[in-house]
């Protein structure tokens, strides 16, 4: 699904990203971790042609994303709260963005519909702007924004921080549903050790820029990247 080849990104001469070959084949969950810096977010940048690649490039579904946009029909994703328009109400953007991915409002409402749990009455119906909703609850709506359209590949990037516990637990089974039943290839950044190895089928450490270990998720699997980050 996603390839990933002779990779790099660089700042004046300072190389952020440097991955020769990865590849993230169709309906896996896949994590990424690594300490602040090591290009998690240069990664999914790149995926998302929000910035340009220095060398290589990046294959999704047959399409090279620097060279044309056929990838964004079955792309979506949420990176921080940056993807929001403030001056809207959560039901706005929802439409908004369902209009951008070709579904009309009852589209729309038939998919919020399956997330009333996850919502736990903060999001709709609340006369808010999406500026004046919390960290926590504007994430919620660009979480969920991001599987308008049935999209094939999303990418979350951290996308556990700022929710409380609850939150987080309906997460984690909304994210193993997307993978395991619906065959979407979800890709997701984060600093939690313990999240992301619930969640993904296999986990990429990144440090400095480059992989440093990729493991298919096992009862070892925590231990392994413990003792990696410990030492």
């Amino acid at each position: 699904m996603i390839t990933v080849h002779n990779l790099t990104k660089t700042y004046g001469d300072k190389t952020v990203l440097n991955i020769d070959h990865l590849e993230i084949p169709k309906g896996q969950s896949f994590g990424l971790v690594g300490n602040n810096g090591a290009g998690k977010t240069t990664l999914f940048s790149l995926l998302l042609d929000l910035i340009q690649p220095s060398s290589g490039h990046i294959i999704n579904n047959e399409v090279q994303v620097d060279q044309s946009e056929a990838w964004k029909p079955f792309t979506s994703a949420f990176i921080d709260e940056s993807f929001l328009i403030g001056y809207l109400t959560p039901e706005e953007y929802f439409y908004f963005i369902g209009e951008l991915r070709g579904r009309n409002k009852a589209d729309v409402d038939a998919l919020l519909a399956n997330f009333d749990d996850f919502f736990h009455g903060e999001i709709l119906n609340q006369k808010k702007y999406l500026r004046d909703l919390s960290k926590g609850n504007q994430k919620k709506v660009g979480i969920v924004a991001s599987f308008i359209g049935n999209p094939e590949v999303v990418i979350l990037d951290e996308p556990f921080a700022n929710l409380d516990p609850t939150t987080q637990i309906r997460l984690k089974g909304i994210i193993k549903d997307l993978a395991a039943k619906e065959g979407v290839t979800v890709l997701v950044s984060s600093h939690d050790l313990i999240h992301v190895t619930e969640v993904c089928q296999r986990i990429v450490v990144l440090n400095k820029g480059e992989i440093v270990k990729d493991l298919l998720t096992s009862a070892e699997t925590m231990k392994e990247l413990e003792a990696f980050f410990a030492g």
